[in-house]
């Protein structure tokens, strides 16, 4: 469950301002958050997956205050608990798709405990189109092959919470929806376990 209230948030430097009274997204619920650019839907997703800290306001995921943990353990929570991918995608250039895939197990060695994690990129990569492209570098790749990449990191840990910024934005229309069918298979995977 996802629960924020109160939460207002600013960047200081600029007249944009993030007020959101009251938000809950129940367990199993799949919710889309639609608006024009700049009303920010980004900024709520970095705030619900706790890269950036509310100014006022609390934000709970799960049983976790996120505004009451440290920079560290937001991190931890966020690589552990929270599948996330960016508007921009944010892949390392000088890591092949394969090391981009896994890369939450190079980050949090709590992870490292699954012993299938390859045939698990593997797979995520067959089912987005990408195994022919584990071992090029994302320069390599086209601006959907790489939304793809970054969607197969997101789910390669089987998160509890999926979020995903303009998921389908770079694909064409078959792809997007075989990453929507994607998407909302893990959610409905999540559910049920």
């Amino acid at each position: 469950m996802i629960q924020v209230s109160n939460l207002e948030f600013d960047y200081g430097s600029s007249d944009f301002q993030l007020k959101i009274p009251e938000l809950s997204i129940g367990r199993g619920e799949k919710v889309a958050i639609v608006g024009p650019s700049g009303l920010g839907k980004s900024t709520l997703l970095m705030l619900l997956s706790g890269i950036i800290s509310p100014k006022r306001g609390s934000i709970r995921i799960g049983e976790v205050q996120l505004e009451h943990l440290s920079d560290a353990s937001r991190r931890r929570f966020r690589t552990s608990k929270i599948g996330l991918v960016f508007q921009e995608f944010e892949l390392i250039e000088y890591l092949s798709v394969r090391e981009n895939i896994v890369l939450p197990y190079l980050m949090n060695r709590s992870l490292r405990k699954m012993t299938e994690v390859q045939a698990s990129a593997e797979s995520l990569a067959e089912m987005t189109g990408l195994t022919d492209k584990l071992s090029r570098r994302p320069k390599q790749l086209s601006q959907g092959e790489r939304q793809r990449v970054a969607i197969c990191r997101a789910m390669i840990t089987k998160p509890e919470y999926l979020l995903v910024d303009e998921p389908t934005g770079n694909l064409d229309p078959r792809s997007a929806s075989e990453v929507i069918d994607l998407l909302l298979g893990q959610a409905i995977t999540n559910e049920t376990t």
